[in-house]
């Protein structure tokens, strides 16, 4: 009979009592909760960003809600800092006007400039001022409207146009302020 008693005692579990019985089924509903919490507390704490991914810094939010356009005022009256006519056609409408892109003009060809010419400075200013057609406004560049007109002119001179050079604004006034009565 001590053999049936030893292989009955083999085959019990690790629960005896009633009581171990409780604290068993107690801690298997409490521990599995307090391992999700904190979980989820080791989870949510601290700013986790996507690896890699700097959309959410400082400088990208800024960026992304800066204004569209600024206002810079420029001081017109600067002429030593204004450029000459040939010097706004290097760097703004050569790449054009050279290669006649976009059916622009090439620099001194009369035949094409001839019907332009005959429309005027101040047409020719409000195209370049504006845009026409290919031509964005002020062709791509960044440029005061007298720069703007120095080059027109510069141009049209090259096919046989005699335009005068437009004057900075200081230099008109003080021109005006010294001509006789």
């Amino acid at each position: 009979m001590s053999d049936s008693h030893e292989a009955h005692e083999a085959h019990e579990g690790p629960i005896k009592t009633p009581k171990q019985l409780v604290w068993a089924v107690v801690a298997s509903f409490v521990v599995p909760i307090i391992v999700i919490i904190l979980l989820v507390n080791y989870v949510a704490l601290g700013d986790k960003t996507g690896a890699g991914s700097r959309a959410m810094d400082a400088e990208a939010v800024a960026k992304r809600i800066a204004p569209v356009g600024r206002v810079e005022l420029k001081d017109a009256s600067d002429a030593a800092a204004m450029k000459t006519g040939e010097q706004v056609y290097q760097m703004a409408c050569a790449a054009c006007h050279n290669s006649g892109a976009a059916g622009a003009p090439k620099l001194a060809d009369t035949g094409a400039w001839a019907a332009r010419i005959k429309t005027g400075y101040d047409t020719l200013l409000n195209s370049a001022l504006k845009g026409k057609g290919a031509m964005g406004a002020q062709g791509g560049g960044d440029y005061s409207d007298i720069e703007i007109g120095r080059a027109v002119v510069y141009m049209a001179n090259q096919a046989g146009a005699k335009f005068a050079e437009p004057k900075a604004p200081a230099a008109a006034a003080s021109a005006a302020a010294s001509a006789p009565k």
